[in-house]
Parts: C-alpha cells; structure tokens; sequence
C-alpha cells in the first residue's frame, strides 16, 4: 500500500530565509518540496508530518518566519486519516477497549503521522461520544508493529490505567500470534530464549551476550509446506520485534519480512508485509477480575496465502 504522490520516502528539511518573509506553511513548502502541489502540502500538515522548529505542527495557514527550521516526514503510505470501523472493536465497556488491528496502520504517533494512526483513531471514536462524568483517556500498554495485525487491547478510563499496565509489566497477559515462516521448521514445539538489543545501523532487533533485555519465545509448529510453515507463537516476554528477531536468527523468517531477511515474493506471489498476526490474548478484567479471551479472525491476506499453501483456515476462522 503506497501513496498516490511524486515524494520519494524520507526527512526533508528546509530553512526559512529572509527573501521568504512571513509566510503560509503550505505555501511555503509548494514552493520548497519538488512536486509537491499546496493541496499535496495541506494532506502532509494535516497528518501530522510537518514538524517546525522540532515541534509537530498542523495548522497549514499558520504563518513560518526567517530563522525557523522545518521538517517534513513522508514515509511512502498513503496520507488519509484512519478511523476505526464497527467490525474492528472487538469488545468495549466503560474501562477496556479491544480492537482487531489492521495491517498497514501504525499503533501510536510517528514523526511522518499523528493522523492515520491507531492511538488518533481511539482519541477520534471517545472525542465523538459521551461518556459521562469521566473524562476518557487512553491507556497504551501494548503496541503492534505496522505491518501486524490482530488484538490489540487499550485501557479507556483511568482507573484501569494501572491494572493493566501491572498486568503486561508482570506477565499476566497470555498473548499468541500466528505466523508464516521460511521453510520447514523441524521441531513439533520449540523455545527461543536471548537478551535482545537494538542495533543502531540496521534498527534492526539482535540478540547480544550482554546489555540486552531477556526476550522469550514458545512455539508450535502447525502445518508445515515445505517452503513455508504455519506455526503458533506464545510470547512470554513483549520485546520489540521478539518474533520477527528470534524466528530471523533461527533461519526461519516471516514471510514477507524483508528486513529480517524474509523474501519478498514466493512462486511470484508478492508478500506486502510480515506475515505476523496477534490472534488470541487473555487477561483478566483490570476492574472486576473477570478473565476475558479475544480471538481476532484472521485477515485476508493472511488467509489468502494460507489458502495458496494447502492450509487449514477451519481452526482460525
């Protein structure tokens, strides 16, 4: 999923000079950005990309002045704002808020985008509703890569803020993914265990001998096709890109996974995105201590390549 302009991915950065005098932002970076038209302009302000003097701005007729710094953010996906539909909420009380999250949506603010994010759709659906004496507020204690789909579950009222925040801290949370992996992977159930640290060149997750936070993983394999395999992931520990990193290091990357050394394409069928799916979690209610499961279907793309492969969608629709 690609925008429809003419930028190319990346940080554009632009100084305001004397001969530019006051001026419009939008009409400011029309005339800085290469093929950018004003209407071009307005879509990257309004999103959230336009950061002046390092500070996100997103008011397209505010006035820029000579000395003022400006960046602009464009990360290649589309510029529309994300709002969630009906199908996506999973389950809602007066506390909780779980959603089926969809691929291709970044969970919280980045410097390209405030809007087109999940966090800015939730603040969007309670902004419109009236919830009575409390004024809603959105707790983020679980986050799922952009190209990750499946549960994702918020806390909306601020007495479960602390509960549930407990709750994943202290591994209270039973959450399993499923995913498409390269090849066959041998063993029936298997368990990786490392200290995993970023490495600043690659951004990339790796595991080290020291300074890195303990990241464990348990799966079981559940179909395999001999170029790819179904397996069903138990995280015990919430290590940014654990899965991607563990099944990576292990020679068996996701699908689609590109920067984990996941090919691209199979039998030139295109893979657009890790093939990663949050599909069950369980957690006990941060309120009334009910415990609770949700299970978000799969998506289509998921399926359809599943589908390709030989495998059985019956158990995980």
């Amino acid at each position: 999923m690609h925008a429809n302009h003419d930028l190319n991915i990346g940080v554009y950065r632009f100084s305001v000079l004397d001969k530019d005098g006051a001026t419009r932002l939008d009409q400011f970076l029309a005339g800085q950005l290469h093929g950018c038209s004003r209407s071009l302009a307005r879509q990257i302000i309004e999103l959230g990309g336009v950061h002046l003097d390092g500070r996100r701005v997103r008011k397209c007729g505010m006035l820029v002045t000579p000395g003022q710094h400006i960046q602009v953010f464009v990360d290649g996906f589309p510029l529309q704002s994300f709002a969630l539909d009906p199908e996506q909420i999973l389950y809602r009380d007066k506390h909780l808020l779980v959603i089926n999250k969809p691929a291709g949506i970044p969970s919280q603010p980045i410097p390209s985008r405030y809007r087109g994010t999940i966090y800015a759709a939730l603040q969007q659906l309670l902004k419109s509703e009236k919830l009575g004496q409390y004024q809603p507020s959105i707790g983020m204690v679980q986050r799922l890569d952009r190209d990750t789909s499946g549960v994702m579950v918020f806390s909306i009222h601020p007495a479960a803020h602390k509960p549930l925040t407990q709750a994943f801290s202290q591994r209270a949370v039973g959450k399993r993914y499923l995913a498409l992996v390269s090849g066959e992977v041998p063993d029936a159930t298997g368990q990786f265990k490392s200290y995993l640290a970023r490495r600043r060149s690659t951004n990339r997750m790796v595991s080290v001998a020291r300074g890195g936070r303990y990241a464990e993983t348990l799966y079981r394999r559940v179909q395999t096709f001999g170029i790819a395999s179904l397996v069903e992931i138990e995280l015990i520990t919430g290590r940014s890109h654990q899965i991607r990193a563990h099944f990576g290091e292990a020679g068996h990357p996701l699908l689609g996974d590109a920067a984990y050394g996941g090919p691209s394409e199979i039998n030139e069928l295109v893979l657009p995105r890790q093939m990663l799916h949050a599909w069950q979690l369980k957690l006990q209610h941060p309120i009334n201590k009910n415990v609770m499961r949700f299970t978000a279907e799969l998506p289509e793309d998921f399926k359809k390549l599943l589908l390709y492969f030989g495998g059985e969608l019956e158990r995980y629709s």
